[in-house]
C-alpha cells in the first residue's frame, strides 16, 4: 500500500498528465482538500467547473454536488470518486412528495435549496444556496413560497423576508446536531469568541450567532474579524482551510462529532482510482438535466 505522500505525488502527476481538474468541497478530508485544485461550496465549485479549460473534472463531494456540476457542464466528463456519498437532506424529499405538495398549493413557486437531487431541481421554479436564499426569495413577486427541503434554512429566510414560507420538514443531520447548549458552554469558556453559524442550524442556535452565513461567508468573516477565537457552527472539515488562512486564530467547533460521514467517504485512494480508471462518471437524463439547469441558471443570474 502506498503511503500518504507517495499517493499525493502520484495523484498530482496523474492529474497533470491527464489535464484533469480536482474540485473538493469544504467538508472533505484534509488530505483531499490538499490535492484539490479548487475548494469551496457546492455552487461555487460548479461555477468553477464551467470556467475550467478541461474536459474532465473530478468532484470530491456528495452526489448532488457532482450532479449540479454536470447540470451546468453536460459536455464535460464529471467523475465522482465515491458514488455512494449521498446527502441525507437531499434524500428527505421524493419527487412524489414534491408533486403532491405542489398540487396542494397551486401556482405557489417552489424554491429549491441546491442540496437536492437533479430530479427535485427539475420540478422547482428556482434554486438557491445558503448564501443567496434571501435574495432569491425576495426576487419572486408572490407572497407565498414553497421552500424545500431544509426547514431550518427556510425558517431563517422567512425571518429575513416578508414572505410566507411553506416549509418541508427536511434538515441536515450534521447541523441539526449542533445545540445551543454546546455554543453557550464554549462561549462561557471563551468569552471573547465570536460565533459564526450556518443557516442549516436550528433557530435557537442561530439566535446565539454573531454572524449567520454560508461556508464561503465563514471564510471571509474569519479573515476580517478582530477576534482571535472563532466558534464555527458547521462541519469540522472546515478546520483545514480556516487554520491555513488564519494561523494566529483559534478555531473551535461545538463537538468533535460535528462530522458529515458521507463527505468523509472520499479518500485519497478513491481519488487516485478515479483519476487512473476514470470512474465514476455522472450522467443525468437530458430532459431532467435541462429543466434542472433552468432552475439553477435563474439562481445564478440573481447571484
Amino acid at each position: 500500500m502506498k503511503d500518504k505522500e507517495e499517493l499525493i505525488n502520484e495523484i498530482r502527476e496523474l492529474k497533470r498528465r491527464s489535464k484533469t481538474v480536482i474540485l473538493a468541497h469544504n467538508y472533505q478530508r484534509d488530505e483531499v482538500q490538499e490535492i484539490a485544485d479548487y475548494t469551496g461550496d457546492s455552487l461555487g465549485l460548479s461555477r468553477t467547473a464551467t470556467e475550467m479549460d478541461t474536459d474532465t473534472i473530478i468532484f470530491c463531494g456528495v452526489y448532488f454536488m457532482a450532479e449540479t456540476a454536470y447540470i451546468l457542464n453536460p459536455h464535460k466528463k464529471i467523475l465522482i470518486p465515491e458514488p455512494r456519498a449521498g446527502c441525507p437532506l437531499a434524500d428527505m424529499i421524493t419527487i412524489d412528495q414534491l408533486l403532491k405538495l405542489k398540487s396542494e398549493h397551486l401556482k405557489v413557486p417552489v424554491v429549491c435549496y441546491v442540496n437536492s437531487t437533479a430530479e427535485i431541481k427539475a420540478e422547482s421554479d428556482i434554486c438557491c444556496t445558503s448564501s443567496n436564499a434571501v435574495s432569491v426569495v425576495n426576487s419572486l413577486d408572490e407572497g407565498e413560497i414553497i421552500f424545500i427541503p431544509d426547514k431550518n434554512l427556510g425558517s431563517y429566510v422567512e425571518s429575513k423576508t416578508s414572505k410566507k414560507m411553506i416549509l418541508w420538514p427536511g434538515y441536515c443531520p450534521t447541523h441539526q446536531d449542533i445545540t445551543a447548549d454546546q455554543i453557550r458552554a464554549l462561549k462561557k469558556e471563551y468569552p471573547d469568541a465570536v460565533f459564526i453559524a450556518h443557516p442549516e442550524c436550528e433557530t435557537d442556535v442561530l439566535d446565539l450567532a454573531d454572524e449567520i452565513t454560508s461556508t464561503s461567508g465563514m471564510y471571509k468573516f474569519a479573515k476580517k474579524t478582530s477576534s482571535n477565537t472563532i466558534i464555527i457552527g458547521s462541519e469540522i472539515g472546515m478546520r483545514y482551510r480556516l487554520e491555513k488562512e488564519n494561523p494566529d486564530k483559534l478555531i473551535l467547533f461545538p463537538s468533535k462529532g460535528t462530522i458529515c460521514p458521507n463527505m468523509k467517504l472520499t479518500t485519497l485512494e478513491k481519488v487516485y482510482r478515479s483519476l487512473n480508471e476514470e470512474v465514476y462518471e455522472v450522467s443525468i437524463d437530458e430532459g431532467i438535466r435541462a429543466r434542472a439547469e433552468s432552475a439553477v441558471r435563474k439562481m445564478i443570474n440573481i447571484s
